[in-house]
Parts: C-alpha cells; structure tokens; sequence
C-alpha cells in the first residue's frame, strides 16, 4: 500500500513464528514417548504463560468444520450433495498451516509389470526365531503389528515398561511398504510395515533419532494416535491453522491509517514496528481432526511455525529457497506489491502407490509433503477474503520449498517428524481402503483403545503473541511481517506421571490373540 513518500507495505502472515532456540517437539530424556519411567520433558508458553487447551479439538476455538459441513449438506438442497450418495456437489473446509487429507490423497497406480515382479520379491512370513539384534542397520526391516500388539500386552500383563525397541517400531526409519498376509484356515493372518531401519539415540532435548543420519525415527505413539482419530473421525483430513483475530486485523489497518500521514523519522521505525505488532495482539491456534494434546499435533504446529520462518527470512532456507520478503522487488516506477494476507499450508504429497496383483504388498512413493499458497486481500473491516489465486513470489516460495522438500528435510529434521505423520496416515487410509485388518482377520483392541493404552499428554499453546520481521528497500519502502510467536521454555517439565501409571498398571482385557502369552513371540525381522 504505497502512503506519500514513506510508502509503508505491509504483508499480514497468518502463521506463528518461533522467537527461542528452535525445539517445540522435545520429549523426557529418555526413549519412552509413552511416559514410563521418570523424567523431565519440555512445557511450551506462548505470551509469557503456559497455556491449555479447550475442548477435544484443540486451541482457544476449535475449528468444528465437520459440525459447519454436516449443517449445510444436510439443510441447503440436500439431494445436491456427493456425501448424501444422489449429486455431485462436495465441500471441504479451507486449509490454512497444515491440512491432511489422506484418503483425498490416497491413489493406485496402473499395473506394471516391473513394480510386480519387484513387489513379490518382498518376504512376508515372518522367522521362527526372532533376529539377533534390533539395533543392527537394515535396509529393509519389517514390524507385524498384531505381533506387536500381542507383545505389548504380555508385558502389560507382567506390569513391565515397553521395550524401546517397541516405542520406536524396531528403529524404522521410514514405512516404504505396507504387507498383508490373509489368514487361512491353517494359518493365521498378518499385517506388516517394512521399510528402512537401524540404531537409535536420544538427543539431549528428547528427539528420538537415527544414529546413522540424525533424522527423526517412526514413532508407535504417533501411529497410535492416528489411528485412534482415524477411527473416531472416519479418516476424514486433519491438521492445525494460526490464525489471527478479525478485531485485531481491523485495528492494524487503522493503526496503518493513523501512522501513514507523515514520514518516519530516523529512529521512529523500530517503534512504529512495535506498534504494528501490538496491534495485531495474540492469534489463535486451531487443530481441527485431532487431539490437540498429542505428540502428532505437535509436529504439525512445529512445522507449520518453521517453514513460514524461512518463508519470511528468519530462518535459513536451503539452495534453491528464497524467502519471501527477500524476494519482494521494487518497480521501476516504485511500487511494491499491494497489501495482502500471504497464506502457506502443508498438504501431503504422493505418487500413486504400487501394489502386486494379489494386492497383499502395497508400496508408497513420494516425498510425503508439500506447500501451497493463496492469496487473500484484507478487507476494509479486517475480514480476510479468499481468493483462491497464489500471486507469482507467494507461488514461488512455495513451489520451491516443496521442490526441495527432501533436502530441507535433512537441513531440519522437524519436516521428516512432518513427513512420518503423513506417511502414518497414508497406511492407515490404505489399510481401510483395502480392508486389510478384516484380510488379516485381526483387531486392533491396543490401539484403538484409550483405556488399555493411555498415551501421554502434552501442552500445546491455545494462542500465541504476534512478532514481525521487516525489510528496507531503497530507505523508503517498509516490509513488514507480522505472525504469531511461541516461547519454548525448556525448563518446564511435561505432566507426564499419570499417563505412565496408567500404562503401567492398565486393565487387562480380553485376549487378543491365542500366542499373546509368548513373551518372545517374533514381531520384527529382518
């Protein structure tokens, strides 16, 4: 928005920024996401304070779009509506930060002939004696989950702490396939992850990493809470937004107003930019589809934070990424982009999977992630209008970010947590799209159930404070942008103790399958 010969631009950031040494996802010092044992984790403040959540869906007021959609398709012509099964109309709610739509991501490849002689050279069946040492490096090693989940039972049963071995799903680095085995009169059924694996080691924050690449492992809490909200919510998308209040943006442009009559003054800009940002206050976070007390949500928030961190130049990108605002030009007649609200969201990313002919081996392709944009014009009142269009340096930033995904993952390890999250969900789409707990004739009890396997809760922040970066260009031109910020407090130590005496001493239920009393029944193999 050029004002006289001060010419102030503004880009209103819809996302939260990080103002601490960048650590949100951290666990206790030690192995065991699922909260046994003793030890200190990391609590998280926004504003100064510690926050809480409201409600089962997260933040200061959940996004209830399922409630929204279900009122609409049901009242507004309802034979219109593809989900009523009689018209092709479809609505979805608008993402904004981090937005997971497995089964609308989830698609088959054709038949190829190469990808199923391939496929078939996976081995299935697992040994009958278990391998020597789960630590040792493997370029492909599968986990039986119902083996697992009959493991975790015998030592619920004996009162004894999960393996780490267990917590991190045998060190598997990443899931490259999915296995079933149908069960047969003779034999009973299976159902397996394999993918990479290896060694483990806890960072001095809590990171459970690879010992071999530093990258974060695959984690059983996150697959658990995937498919407990998979369960409960149908598989439909998921995810977190930041997002700031209506008022709030009404008064920055008011504050915009009274500020713009005259220049700046040398010294005034550092105050003006205070200002900026006290009018935009604190933003709301918002989970929509899941726990927002879960380690998985956490990931999402983290991720979301740091890619506009880069989008923005307060974090470095990799080669190939340029932050938005340093990308910003000046016109030859001295205009700057109009004002907008820049919006950047995660989506997940995936070539079609591969799969066999008897489609007991499916195979998942792809980076996992990647980032869109849009733009939106502020309203004079402060409403934020979607355009559904991407203005060409929003676009930029992110098409290249999502180009160079894999090396950004390898820069900051938090993306490949982002990338495990969806690859998690994928499999959980894909076992319910194929039917493969029912081919397997096996339930999921353990992981389904809250009751028989609690996990740990985390604090997650409800809303955040607003912080700015800005760019000069020329000595005249402002480049400001505001989004929300969180306080990482390392010293605060995570309410953890319940849920490890709930683990600990959980109820037995029924049996689950008739080797569940074999405490070295095989689970994972090479």
């Amino acid at each position: 928005m050029k004002r006289r010969s001060l010419g102030w631009w503004i880009c209103l950031c819809l996302w939260a920024f990080i103002v601490a040494p960048f650590s949100l996802s951290a666990q206790q010092p030690a192995p065991i996401p699922f909260g046994i044992g003793q030890g200190q984790g990391q609590g998280i403040q926004a504003g100064g304070a510690n926050q809480g959540v409201n409600g089962n869906d997260g933040g200061a007021a959940a996004a209830d779009f399922d409630s929204l959609i279900d009122l609409i398709t049901s009242t507004v012509d309802a034979d219109s509506w593809m989900e009523n099964g009689t018209g092709d109309g479809e609505i979805q709610p608008f993402p904004n930060g981090v937005y997971a739509d497995a089964n609308g991501t989830l698609k088959f490849a054709a038949a190829a002939a190469s990808s199923a002689v391939s496929l078939q050279q996976v081995p299935k069946a697992a040994p009958r004696e278990a391998a020597q040492d789960v630590r040792q490096e493997s370029a492909l090693r599968y986990i039986s989950l119902p083996r697992l989940q009959a493991v975790i039972r015998e030592r619920q049963l004996q009162r004894q702490p999960l393996e780490e071995a267990m917590l991190t799903l045998a060190g598997l680095q990443r899931v490259e396939y999915v296995i079933v085995l149908p069960a047969t009169d003779d034999q009973p059924g299976d159902l397996i992850l394999a993918g990479s694996a290896g060694d483990w080691m806890v960072r001095p924050d809590g990171k459970i990493v690879s010992t071999q690449s530093g990258q974060p492992i695959v984690r059983l809490d996150d697959l658990i809470t995937l498919w407990r909200r998979h369960l409960l919510r149908d598989g439909k998308p998921f995810g977190v937004s930041i997002n700031p209040r209506q008022a709030n943006l009404a008064n920055v442009q008011q504050y915009v107003r009274a500020t713009s009559t005259r220049p700046l003054e040398p010294g005034e800009r550092g105050r003006w930019l205070d200002g900026l940002r006290d009018s935009l206050g604190k933003q709301d976070v918002e989970f929509f589809g899941l726990e927002p007390d879960s380690h998985v949500a956490r990931v999402l928030l983290v991720a979301d934070y740091h890619m506009k961190l880069i989008g923005m130049g307060l974090a470095e990108g990799v080669d190939g990424v340029v932050s938005y605002l340093k990308s910003v030009k000046v016109g030859a007649d001295g205009s700057v982009p109009p004002m907008t609200v820049l919006r950047w969201w995660f989506a997940m990313n995936y070539e079609p999977l591969e799969t066999n002919a008897e489609r007991t081996v499916f195979a998942l392709r792809g980076p996992g992630a990647k980032v869109l944009s849009e733009n939106e014009m502020l309203a004079a009142r402060g409403q934020r209008v979607h355009t559904g269009q991407s203005e060409d340096l929003n676009k930029q930033y992110a098409e290249s970010f999502s180009e160079h995904f894999s090396e950004i993952c390898q820069k900051y390890p938090l993306y490949t947590e982002l990338r495990n999250v969806f690859d998690l969900s994928m499999v959980l789409a894909l076992i319910e799209r194929e039917g493969l707990i029912q081919r397997a004739d096996w339930q999921p009890t353990l992981f389904a159930n809250a009751d028989w396997l609690p996990l740990p809760r985390m604090n997650v922040p409800a809303e955040v404070e607003s912080v700015i970066n800005h760019r000069v260009v020329r000595r005249k031109h402002i480049i400001a942008g505001i989004s929300g910020g969180v306080w990482v407090d390392s010293r605060q130590a995570m309410n953890v103790g319940t849920a490890a005496t709930e683990l600990a001493t959980a109820k037995a239920g029924p049996p689950i399958v008739a080797e569940a009393a074999d405490a070295k029944l095989v689970w994972w193999w090479d």
